[in-house]
This record gives C-alpha cells, sequence and structure tokens, in this order.
C-alpha cells in the first residue's frame, strides 16, 4: 500500500496567520490599504508618502515613516511583506506590542531614513526615492544576526569559520544582484541600525519599561485589545506563561538529544540533522520554488526586467545605405509573376527546369536537386532550384542565401515571393559591391526541401533520401527566406524566426531587420501571429507565451528553420495583412538586409543566441528568464534529496520499546565536532543500509520503456495515429497498476525501496529539466510545470518509514490517481489539441516528419524523460501498494 500524501497544511497556515500579534496586524492591515489606495490614479501615494530626498523639509518630515509602508506595485508589497512579517511578529512576541509600535514608528524607521538621508543627499547629491517595507527587514535582519554571533559566534564552512553577524550582509549583496531597482544604500543603512540595536547601543531610544508598564496597567490594553501582546508576557511566550520541560528528562528517556556547551561555545547543530521536523520543510520549499518560477515568469514583461533591443555588431550599419530597387523592377516582377502563376499545378521537376532555366538566362549558375523522404505513411518529395551568384569582391568562402519556398507553410502558392526571389537575382547581378557570394534558393515545399538542400550543402544527407548538390559556395552567413503569397498590397511584415528544438537566430538578425523594414521602410513589423500590438502588459506576455509555446514544441516555423541548427541564423519574411506596401516595398527590405549581411566581417556572435521576444523592439536575455525554469526544476532535486535523507533514517521506535528503554536507561553518546559537544541517544546516529539495486534498475528500466511509444508514434501512419493517441491514454489507465502487480509478483516493495524509487526518479527529473533549460528553456519549463504534482504525491517524508506505514485514506486516493491521470502525457496532447483546435494526428504526423527528416527531438523529451517519470508516479501511488 502507498504511503500517505505529503501536503502543504493549510490549517497551520490559517492558524498562524490567526495568532499574529496585534502590532504585526497592524503594519499588515497599513500596507493592504496603502496598496489599495495606489490603485486610484487621483491621489499619487508613492509620490506624496516615499523618502525623496529633494523632498524633506518641515513640512514633509512625515516621509520618514510613511516610506516603509507604500510600494510601487502588488508585486513590491507581496513580497516584502512576505519577508517582514515572521520577522516583525518574532520582534513584537519579544519586546511586546507597545514597545514595538514605538520603536517601528519612530527610530527603527527614522533613523535608516536618516542615515540614507546623509548619503545620498549630502554626500552624493543624489535624488534617488526609496520605499517599501524592506527597510524594516534588513533592521531585523541586523538584530537577528547580532542575536546568532551572540548564541554562536562562528558557522564553519570546509576550514573557514565566518562570523554568523555577516548574514544579513551576504543576504543583501545576493537582493542587490538578483532584484532590480533595489537601493543598496538604503538597505545597508537598515542593517547597521539593526546591528546597532542588537548591541543595545539604542535603547535609549526606547520608551522606559515602567512607563509602558503604566500605560498598559491604566488603559488595561491587556484585557480590551485582542493579540495584544504584554511587556510582561516577553519573557513566557506570546500569551501567557507556557509548561517547560526538562532536558534531562527527555534525554532519560531517550525521546531526543540534550544539546550543551563547549569550552565556552554555543549548542552545536549535530543533532539538529537528524530532527524529523526537518523533513517537513522541503514540500513548502518545493511549492514556493514552483510558485516563484512562475511569479518570475510573469514579471518579464515589466519594463524593470526587459530591456529594448540594440544592434551589437557594429559591421552591420542595418539601414545606412539607400536602396535603388524598384522603378523598372516592378515590370520584370510582374512578368515573372506571371510565369510563376503559369507554372501553377504543373510537376515539381518541370518547375524546377524553368526556374533553373531563368536563373541561367541572367547569367547565373543553376541547378537542381531532387529528393523523397517518408513519414507517418506520407511521401514528401520535390525538386528544388538554386543559383548562385558569385561576389565580384570575393573568393567564395563566404554566401549569403535568399530563399523562397514554391509553397509556403500554409500550403498556398507563394507566387509574389517566388517572383520577388528572381527579380532580386537578376537585380543583384547587375550589382559589383558584393563581397560574399549570394545563393538563391527556389524550394518545392516550406519544410522537406530546404531540409533537403541545407543536409546535402554540409554534406550530412542521406543518399537515398536527397540528391547531392552540383554546386556550392562558402559558409553561409545568413538566409532570408521570402513568403508572400498574397495577390494584393500587404500592411506589415511577419518575421518567423523560431527554428528546430527551439534554437534561435542570433539577435543581430532579427534586430536588423526589424531597423530596417519599420526604421528605413516604414514598413510594420509583428512577430508571433501577433497583428496588433500596444506594447501593453498583456499583449507583450501573450506574444512571449506565444513564443515560449513554438519554442516549447520545436517544430519547423518555416524554411528557416531547416538552416539555424548549422548555426546559419535565418529569418522568415512574411506579407500579411491589406495595406497600401507593395512588392517593392519588401524588395528594398531584402536588398538593404543584405547590404548589411554583406558588410559582416565574420560570423554573427556579438549578439543574443537565447532570448525570449515580447515585442519587436523589446526582449528578456537568458540571464534574466532562465532562473524561472531552474526554480521549478529544482523542486524536484530537493525533494529527491528529502527522500534521499529520509531513506537512511532508521524507523521510530515502538512506544513499549521506548518504555523498556525507560526502565532500563537509555544509552546515549558525546558526540564532538569543532569544539562543540551534544549528548545524542544511539538509537539516533544508527545508519540504515540503503537497498540501492531494485529502485535503481527500476528507473533505469522505466526510462528505457519510453523507447516503445517513441517507436510507435514515430513509425505510425497519419491515419492511424489518433486511435494509437486515444488507446495509449487509456492504456496509461490501468498500466501503473498493471506494472505494480507484475513488481509485486517478484520482490516486495517496502516503503524503503519506494522512497528511493521516487528520490532517484525526482533527481534525475530534475537533472534533465536544468539541463534542458539551457538548451530549450520554454520546453524545460512546460514539462516543469506539468510534472510538478509528482513532487507531492507518494512518499511521506515523516520520522517513521518502517514497513508498515498509514493507509492512504479513500479520498486521498482517489485525489492521487485523478490528479496523475488527468496531467499524463497523452491527456494532455488530447487536451492541447481539443482547445486550440489541432487535429491530434496531423500533429503527430508533423512531429514524427521532424524526428526523421529534421532531427527533432521534442518526443524524446516527452516519451523518454516526462512519461516514465510520471509512470514511476503513478505506480507508487498504485491501489495496490
Amino acid at each position: 500500500m502507498a504511503p500517505t500524501l505529503p501536503s502543504l497544511d493549510v490549517r497551520r497556515l490559517r492558524s498562524y496567520v490567526f495568532r499574529l500579534p496585534l502590532f504585526t496586524r497592524i503594519v499588515l492591515v497599513l500596507v493592504i490599504v496603502f496598496w489599495i489606495l495606489e490603485l486610484q490614479k487621483v491621489w499619487n501615494v508613492v509620490r506624496w508618502g516615499a523618502l525623496i530626498p529633494k523632498e524633506i523639509n518641515l513640512g514633509t518630515m512625515y516621509r520618514l515613516n510613511t516610506y516603509p509602508l507604500i510600494h510601487r506595485n502588488f508585486l513590491h508589497a507581496f513580497f516584502n511583506t512576505l519577508a517582514l512579517v515572521p520577522l516583525l511578529e518574532r520582534f513584537e512576541a519579544e519586546h511586546g506590542t507597545l514597545l514595538s509600535g514605538a520603536m517601528f514608528g519612530g527610530p527603527l524607521s527614522t533613523l535608516p531614513a536618516a542615515v540614507y538621508l546623509l548619503v545620498e543627499r549630502g554626500i552624493l547629491r543624489q535624488n534617488t526615492a526609496i520605499l517599501g517595507a524592506s527597510i524594516w527587514v534588513f533592521v531585523l535582519l541586523g538584530v537577528e544576526g547580532i542575536k546568532a554571533y551572540k548564541a554562536n559566534p562562528h558557522f564553519a564552512i570546509s576550514t573557514y569559520r565566518i562570523p554568523t553577524w555577516t548574514t544579513p550582509l551576504v543576504i543583501l549583496l545576493f537582493t542587490t544582484a538578483l532584484i532590480p531597482n533595489t537601493s543598496l544604500l538604503g538597505h545597508l543603512g537598515s542593517v547597521g541600525v539593526g546591528y546597532m540595536y542588537g548591541l543595545g547601543y539604542l535603547k535609549i531610544l526606547a520608551p522606559p519599561e515602567k512607563v509602558l508598564r503604566w500605560i498598559e496597567g491604566k488603559l488595561n490594553l491587556l484585557g480590551r485589545l485582542p493579540h495584544y501582546v504584554s511587556i510582561d508576557q516577553k519573557t513566557y511566550g506570546r500569551y501567557g506563561v507556557l509548561p517547560t520541560t526538562s532536558n534531562s528528562s527527555l534525554s532519560a528517556a531517550g525521546e531526543g538529544p540534550v544539546q550543551m556547551p563547549y569550552s565556552g561555545s554555543a549548542p552545536t547543530i549535530l543533532a539538529l540533522r537528524r530532527d524529523p521536523r526537518l523533513l517537513k520543510v522541503p514540500p513548502y520549499l518545493s511549492a514556493l520554488c514552483i510558485v516563484i518560477g512562475v511569479v518570475w515568469l510573469f514579471l518579464l514583461p515589466l519594463n524593470e526586467y526587459s530591456r529594448h533591443t540594440y544592434i551589437s555588431e557594429n559591421a552591420l550599419l542595418p539601414g545606412q545605405v539607400h536602396t535603388y530597387f524598384g522603378g523598372s523592377e516592378q515590370n520584370v516582377f510582374s512578368a515573372y509573376k506571371h510565369e510563376i502563376q503559369a507554372l501553377s499545378g504543373e510537376e515539381p521537376g518541370e518547375i524546377a527546369v524553368t526556374l533553373s532555366n531563368i536563373f541561367r538566362s541572367v547569367g547565373l549558375k543553376a541547378a537542381t536537386q531532387k529528393y523523397h523522404y517518408h513519414a507517418a505513411g506520407k511521401s514528401h518529395s520535390g525538386e528544388n532550384a538554386y543559383a548562385i551568384l558569385h561576389a565580384p569582391r570575393g573568393d567564395a568562402t563566404e554566401a549569403i542565401v535568399l530563399v523562397a519556398a514554391w509553397t509556403n507553410m500554409d500550403g498556398e502558392l507563394n507566387q509574389s515571393g517566388v517572383a520577388l526571389a528572381l527579380t532580386l537575382a537578376r537585380y543583384f547581378k547587375r550589382w559589383s559591391l558584393w563581397s560574399k557570394d549570394i545563393i538563391i534558393l527556389i524550394t518545392s515545399d516550406s519544410k522537406a526541401g530546404p531540409q533537403a538542400w541545407v543536409d546535402a550543402y554540409h554534406d550530412e544527407h542521406s543518399p537515398e533520401s536527397a540528391d547531392p548538390l552540383q554546386l556550392k559556395s562558402g559558409a553561409l552567413q545568413g538566409v532570408v527566406v521570402l513568403d508572400n503569397a498574397l495577390n494584393h498590397r500587404f500592411e506589415s511584415l511577419h518575421i518567423v524566426y523560431d527554428g528546430i528544438n527551439g534554437q534561435l537566430p542570433n539577435l543581430d538578425l532579427f534586430n536588423s531587420a526589424v531597423a530596417i523594414a519599420s526604421g528605413q521602410m516604414g514598413i510594420g513589423v509583428s512577430l508571433q501571429r501577433m497583428w496588433k500590438h500596444g506594447d501593453s502588459y498583456r499583449e507583450r506576455l501573450q506574444t512571449m507565451l506565444r513564443g515560449m509555446v513554438s519554442q516549447g514544441l520545436g517544430h519547423a516555423s518555416g524554411p528557416h528553420s531547416s538552416f539555424i541548427p548549422y548555426h546559419v541564423d535565418a529569418i522568415t519574411l512574411q506579407a500579411v495583412g491589406h495595406g497600401w506596401q507593395d512588392e517593392m516595398a519588401m524588395g528594398r527590405c531584402v536588398e538593404s538586409t543584405f547590404r548589411s549581411l554583406n558588410n559582416l566581417l565574420e560570423h554573427f556572435h556579438q549578439s543574443f543566441f537565447f532570448y525570449l521576444l515580447m515585442q519587436a523592439n523589446r526582449f528578456v536575455s537568458i540571464g534574466t528568464y532562465l532562473p524561472s525554469a531552474m526554480l521549478v526544476a529544482v523542486n524536484f532535486t530537493i525533494m529527491a534529496i528529502a527522500l534521499w535523507i529520509q531513506s537512511g533514517r532508521p524507523p521510530k521506535p515502538r512506544v513499549a520499546s521506548a518504555m523498556a528503554d525507560k526502565a532500563k536507561g537509555s544509552e546515549v553518546e558525546i558526540v564532538q565536532k569543532e569544539g562543540m559537544v551534544a549528548v545524542v541517544p544511539k538509537a539516533e546516529l544508527a545508519i540504515v543500509e540503503r537497498q540501492l539495486f531494485l529502485p535503481v534498475a527500476l528507473v533505469v528500466a522505466f526510462h528505457f520503456l519510453g523507447a516503445v511509444p517513441l517507436y510507435v508514434f514515430n513509425n505510425t501512419r497519419q491515419e492511424t495515429l489518433p486511435r494509437t493517441l486515444w488507446f495509449f491514454a487509456y492504456a496509461n489507465v490501468i498500466l501503473p497498476t498493471l506494472l505494480a502487480i507484475i513488481i509485486s509478483g517478484f520482490t516486495t516493495l517496502s516503503t524503503h525501496r519506494l522512497i528511493l524509487l521516487q528520490c532517484f526518479s525526482l533527481l534525475l527529473l530534475g537533472m534533465f529539466l536544468a539541463t534542458l533549460a539551457t538548451l530549450n528553456f520554454s520546453l524545460a519549463f512546460l514539462i516543469g510545470l506539468l510534472s510538478a504534482p509528482l513532487s507531492f504525491v507518494g512518499v511521506a517524508l515523516s520520522a517513521d518509514n518502517g514497513d508498515a506505514p498509514p493507509k492512504l485514506t479513500t479520498p486521498r486516493k482517489i485525489a492521487c490517481n485523478v490528479l496523475l491521470h488527468l496531467l499524463s502525457p497523452p491527456v494532455v496532447v488530447l487536451a492541447v489539441c481539443k482547445i486550440f483546435g489541432v487535429d491530434a494526428g496531423a500533429m503527430l504526423a508533423e512531429a514524427a516528419f521532424g524526428w526523421k527528416v529534421s532531427g527533432l527531438w521534442t518526443q524524446v523529451v516527452v516519451c523518454c524523460v516526462w512519461w516514465p517519470a510520471w509512470l514511476i508516479g503513478a505506480v507508487i501511488v498504485s491501489p495496490i501498494l
């Protein structure tokens, strides 16, 4: 049978909130009230209450007290409050409500403000405003740092002894480095004030206890105010004198370790490692990592976390040249367009021969290439035509490619795109300024044709699938794809940039195209099918999420996608909408882009290869967005470590044996380390031998089992793929129970083995996702979120890991199994297809084509990483275990 389910205890959280003392509640309410007031636009609360150095005078001294209560936005207030409440509640429980109100309404607010004003205004002559409860957080951290230093002056890392009072400074440095727009000076002053208070130098500013007791007794505050903490209660607890237990009696009974100071040092933390309460933390910490990771992602569209795009490679000089394409070229374009329309419906071979003759007629060397692929029961065949314009000033070591597919990704005839490519080939031939060869490629389709050509260009093709190329040039420096299936004028250019497996072109190429189109030519630019973009938070987020979905799927989004795996930067320019821009404007964009690429002295390398775009002129780099996926991935590692610790703990002694030990005296052992000592029962130091073979073998077997669906879905005809997916979804309902029965028939799945099985599964999943996040952030983040329940279902974390754990209640059994089966990979695929109106067979056929032709490995991650981890989790919570 499966052990109990570790879950977040909402009742304990609710109890904690309801037991908050009075002053902490008042501060919490004031922060919420001021945040609500910030929502209205009549009165600028931030401007009124923030600590602005130039605004401080006799009439605005109230700012010295109001600035910790005011925040810029909801997230600012939320995270500051989350950090403040535990520290402030502890301070009030120790010092009382009256003293807490007097200190935080006075010196502990005004002194950090005075220090900041003195340095910021008096020395630096700046006027940076500060606000937020983080000032109080660092004051309290400074106080706690001094308290910790008095109790335990040092903590050891390897052979180094580090003073414990430096902990707030370390937190300060990490906060400043990771969170933008934080005030290092303001927080540093707060820590200094906290240090002074902890050392006792500010006690002269505190009201005398006699006065506070007199006020408290005169007004009967303890009897009138709920949750009030008395001055006299600070020594004994929050709401009265609590009963205490003798350490000696606990030691004698064998109930826990007794910690003793040794050589004047503070109590050791050796026994803390085996404290069973520590294993209650990982589920909460794991859930917190997931929440922070998701919140982090939703913060990215804000101005504080994203940046304007810019050109890193100075040699590009986008939009700095005068373009000459147009005029008489309009007639040439029209003539070619008529020829393209006449060829519509002909065989690919005849089309390729005709296009080759057109290339030769303008003085270019031309050739054709046949290809044939088979995937998902369908044949993908055609014939590419291409020509090479040798650079008059070059040595044939570098080349730029202009691509136009005969049919675009939607299956439409790319009549204007192909005609424009032919017109540009004739136009480029007349210029002698080129330092790089120019290759004009016309493919039969948008997926197989470009892949066959680029594979053959790099000699990576299969002779059975594609012919070798008769003509070649140098290393490919950049690719621009033309997609204009419209028979009328267009409104804007839609730039498509996603590559195979989530790879992206260098950001400089995208920025150059945007700068030329919108800056030089005055043509609107859109991306991720966001035709109208008002640059609002919602539209930025929607654009970013669409890009993440496209990147996570990893499929080819255009002919350019086939070039990116070969480190050839490529984009597609797609004409969309009804407007007044004609094909000549699009041709001038291509001309200016090629002129910029012609300036390159070396391959694209200056700008980013990992980024998220949320608008044509705004992006987020990998250093900003990667922590969100890493936090989601690390939650699995946290739970795996907790389960590993749990697997090495001895079973909790039964009550009867404990009473017997008490009668005859429990055996204890003195443990000494680094000048400290702990008296620990020998039972607590017992080492449990971990049975690793079976859990490791099962984890490996389950992951190899993923090769079965991988083979089936990549080798099934498209007509039967939907039925195969439904069969797989139904099979997943009974497969975990069936596997649990088979395994139980050969060996016993004890709780110890289940703990290790879940431990290795989560550890492997976290390792895979953390590695994948550096290659395909979106895929790692999406699978991490869908796999998140695996951290919270299965083996309970407790001090008792014997072979007879408490039984799961029926509702919990049902909840675990229903949750896991709703988030199984086939169910998720079916739900996504249903929500977005996508044919499941077509999507799986596209994945099979990508696997066999383009080297797509998204299904490898799904079948060999996500599904095995899900299957192990489902087996662990199987009803028969």
